[in-house]
């Protein structure tokens, strides 16, 4: 059986590439790897957003693990001018996987380039990976393996956030994880 986790970032400054965690965000990524420290993650795949990257460089320090970063992982762009109805055009991109916006990515564009590392990290040696990007490709992603996933669930991710993808032959079962470590009990 391959486990793959998939996690959103944790809480970041600003959208930019560059941006980097809050303080809080900061404190999350530690609660973060405690709680994935003990699942076995022999591979770690991150976006190359600052915010990725630093979600999850506690964990690869704990167990230790290599980051290796793909952009593919990167954010899905809707557009590269600024936006009043982002949301209503996000919510859009839902139902119509063909929108695309100006210097956007179409959501079978962004799908596109998720699975291909998706099928990479199933056809890796590892049996537990560890994929880090960022809300929208994510919701996507999880809809690949759950139809019933929509923008609706999209607005319900938090940051950080983890679905687990297990994988035995031919079968895909995709489910929300993530639990906040309060401390030792």
């Amino acid at each position: 059986m391959k486990q793959i986790y998939f996690v959103r970032h944790c809480k970041a400054i600003d959208q930019e590439p560059e941006a980097r965690l809050t303080e809080e965000g900061i404190r999350q990524a530690l609660e973060l790897a405690e709680f994935l420290k003990n699942k076995n993650i022999e591979y770690i795949i991150s976006s190359p957003f600052e915010r990725a990257i630093h979600t999850i460089k506690p964990l690869s320090k704990m167990i230790p693990c290599e980051i290796h970063i793909d952009n593919r992982l990167q954010e899905r762009i809707l557009s590269r001018a600024p936006l009043d109805n982002w949301m209503e055009i996000l919510e859009q991109s839902y139902v119509n996987y063909e929108l695309k916006l100006d210097g956007g990515d179409s959501s079978t564009e962004a799908v596109e380039r998720g699975m291909s590392v998706v099928r990479e990290m199933i056809a890796r040696p590892e049996k537990s990976i560890c994929v880090v990007t960022h809300g929208a490709l994510l919701s996507l992603l999880i809809r690949q393996f759950n139809k019933e996933f929509g923008f609706e669930d999209w607005k319900k991710l938090s940051n950080p956030d983890v679905y687990k993808l297990e994988i035995q032959g031919d079968q895909a079962f995709i489910e929300r994880v993530w639990k906040p470590w309060s401390g030792p009990k």
